[in-house]
């Protein structure tokens, strides 16, 4: 990776990378479609980005992670892929892409991109060739299933999106399997051709510059050879993480379904390959309410993926003290070699602001807990701004997931409206129509009238960013829980150099949280004001305080 100094332009080359740069590293999801619009076709693009690298420079990210922009027909808007080297029209080009990565890495941002191989679209090349017959090259490559004597589906396997996992191909006369929409057929992992090819997929983007991928459903790559039924489950055990409670999904235990042992073995196929090129990441996305925990511990250790996606905080449950002690002393336990990679909000999430009911202290309270833990963050955009989620009448929504189980459950689109950027026309997202509609109440909020206001949010999360990065052991240094109940939380975090008191006021009045053994003096640099009172430090509604021992 080359870098530019910006004062001369001249290209100097890096420093050896650091291989362990995503330890700690601030990621920042781009919803490519719903980022900035270049030419006002009303669609987000590449050239959107890169006209809003600076932004992020100026936010303090350490690496972005750009939702899909490969060839698509767009059914479920990118993740049902048809080209995966081609860089989607609607985005833009590959020489878009390959100027992006120049950008961000002229400006020292890494570049993950989402790598989406559990299935294609039905328009893939791939699929159109094996859906023609049962002996051409490609017969294989999919999950091709005959039905029961009676013509049903061979299991009682349920699609994420609704109905059976399983779709009848006249052609070929058999049922084929879809974890999500009917245009997104599976591909099939036990067949070594496919992990081959799509090996090669991922050398391909290496090639091109990438720092890394976002493994999309990751842990959904195998299925049982056998085709076993999933058992049910009893209704308290219907966890809703996975899919909306509204959703038949959740009845099931999807034992044989997804989360294979195969899937072991192709994750350390791909890891041998990450380690081929200097200071690549991997983070995982495991769907998995009932075993997420115990998943996120077998692919993250014997050299597999470097951290997996957590889903505990993008979960309805508010995150109280106790509910915090509880996640990390969980994962402590048994994700004993993996690393944690923590998010409050996505795109398939409802935006966190409006899923816990947040005031404006809150928002501020909890990035900076957020930006304390232990691990690596990803913040999603217009998260910084404080965004809500947006309301999208049923006339303007676009997606299939929202549609299928409207009203009681709205979709996805609430949080993946146009990014507000100024008060002009469509938030200065697009000169043209937007895709989706610019929320009134996001332009309220837009980044011009933030960067105005010393007591933004947007303001905000750029300090505590530029505190995280000024506090070594925020960014690697380990974890110890001193408090965690209703009122407040804190603790300590350590990396062998620093020693730096954490805690958090989670009410809306005034506590006192007592400090440990010591002498202790308030980092005057935190993004709170704080006051230390022999062995306790009075900690204002909704804030927090940092301290480091006396002396250092």
């Amino acid at each position: 990776m080359a870098f530019h100094d910006p004062s001369n332009d001249r290209p100097i080359e890096a420093a050896v990378p650091d291989p362990d740069w995503w330890r700690g590293a601030v990621i920042y999801q781009i919803y490519p479609r719903s980022f900035q619009d270049s030419n006002g076709d009303g669609v987000g693009d590449l050239s959107g980005i890169i006209h809003r690298m600076d932004y992020l420079k100026k936010l303090g990210v350490d690496a972005i992670w750009i939702s899909p922009f490969f060839r698509s027909p767009m059914r479920d808007f990118g993740y049902d892929v048809s080209g995966f080297r081609d860089v989607d029209p609607l985005f833009g080009s590959i020489g878009d892409f390959e100027a992006l990565i120049h950008r961000a890495h002229t400006l020292g941002i890494r570049v993950l991109i989402d790598l989406v191989i559990n299935h294609t679209s039905s328009e893939h090349r791939w699929f159109r060739e094996s859906r023609g017959s049962r002996d051409n090259s490609k017969a294989d490559w999919y999950v091709w299933a005959d039905p029961k004597p009676d013509g049903s589906p061979p299991n009682n396997w349920l699609s994420i999106f609704g109905g059976s996992a399983w779709e009848w191909e006249s052609e070929r006369m058999q049922y084929y399997l879809h974890n999500f929409l009917i245009e997104q057929p599976d591909l099939n992992f036990h067949n070594e051709e496919v992990q081959d090819e799509l090996l090669n997929l991922v050398r391909y983007w290496l090639d091109k510059g990438v720092d890394g991928f976002r493994l999309d459903v990751v842990n959904f790559y195998f299925h049982d050879r056998e085709l076993r039924d999933n058992p049910a489950l009893e209704p308290e055990d219907r966890n809703a993480n996975t899919a909306p409670a509204v959703n038949p999904y959740n009845f099931q235990d999807h034992l044989y379904s997804k989360t294979q042992p195969e899937n072991l073995h192709f994750l350390k196929r791909l890891r041998d390959l990450l380690d081929s090129y200097p200071a690549i990441t991997s983070v995982g996305e495991i769907g998995e309410s009932q075993r997420g925990m115990e998943t996120q511990a077998a692919y993250t250790s014997n050299g597999r993926l470097h951290m997996a996606y957590d889903f505990d905080f993008l979960a309805n449950t508010f995150p109280t003290g106790t509910r915090i002690r509880a996640v990390l002393e969980k994962f402590d336990r048994i994700v004993t070699e993996g690393w944690a990679c923590w998010a409050f909000s996505n795109h398939d999430t409802v935006r966190h602001a409006s899923r816990w009911d947040l005031e404006e202290g809150q928002r501020k309270l909890y990035a900076a807990i957020l930006m304390s833990l232990k691990g690596s963050v990803c913040l999603y955009q217009g998260e910084e701004l404080g965004l809500t989620e947006a309301y999208v009448p049923y006339e303007d929504l676009r997606d299939p997931y929202g549609k299928r189980f409207w009203p009681r459950f709205k979709g996805r689109d609430g949080a993946r409206t146009p990014m507000p950027w100024n008060t002009d026309h469509n938030g200065g997202f697009t000169d043209g129509k937007p895709w989706l509609p610019v929320a009134v109440e996001h332009v309220e909020r837009a980044v011009s009238l933030q960067e105005r206001d010393e007591g933004s949010v947007l303001r905000f999360y750029r300090a505590m960013l530029a505190f995280r990065k000024a506090h070594p052991s925020l960014v690697k240094g380990e974890l110890e829980i001193l408090r965690a109940d209703d009122d407040g939380l804190s603790f300590l975090r350590d990396d062998g150099v620093e020693r730096l008191f954490c805690a958090f006021n989670l009410t809306p009045r005034e506590i006192e949280i007592e400090l440990p053994e010591g002498e202790w003096s308030i980092e005057a640099d935190a993004p709170f004001a704080s006051v230390k009172t022999g062995a306790t430090v009075t900690i204002q509604p909704w804030e927090a305080a940092y301290a480091v021992p006396a002396g250092i």
